[in-house]
């Protein structure tokens, strides 16, 4: 089966193309692309595709209501729904410090939900 992506890897953006290639070293054949990176890119998202999640949460007895957060790393994109349920229900007591960690090892991947900023 052939996809057709756009490499998110620079700002080319180039447009590519994958399908299988059992005779390929990576077990993919790639085109379209400028650099190796976005032959990585590509084998990716076709095999394990991740995403960083940035989102907000509440926040008690801070001057704003919302805190902006992300995840320390991308996660499964098939836990991206999970993961918004649990950062929907989360409140957060102020101070929050740029960095701290809100949630550790989101659905044992490793990756932290942290603050994007202090307030």
């Amino acid at each position: 089966m052939k996809r057709d992506l756009i490499c998110i890897v620079c700002p080319m953006g180039c447009r590519c193309s994958i399908e299988e290639d059992t005779s390929a070293p990576k077990g993919y054949k790639v085109t379209g692309i400028t650099c190796k990176r976005g032959e990585d890119y590509a084998i990716k998202e076709v095999t394990e595709p991740t995403r960083m999640l940035t989102s907000t949460v509440r926040i008690e007895g801070a001057r704003l209501p919302r805190l902006p957060v992300r995840t320390s790393g991308a996660i499964p994109k098939e836990r991206i729904g999970e993961c918004m349920a649990l950062i929907n229900q989360l409140q957060v007591r102020h101070p929050v410090a740029m960095g701290q960690v809100l949630l550790k090892n989101l659905f044992d991947t490793n990756v932290n939900l942290i603050a994007s900023r202090s307030l």
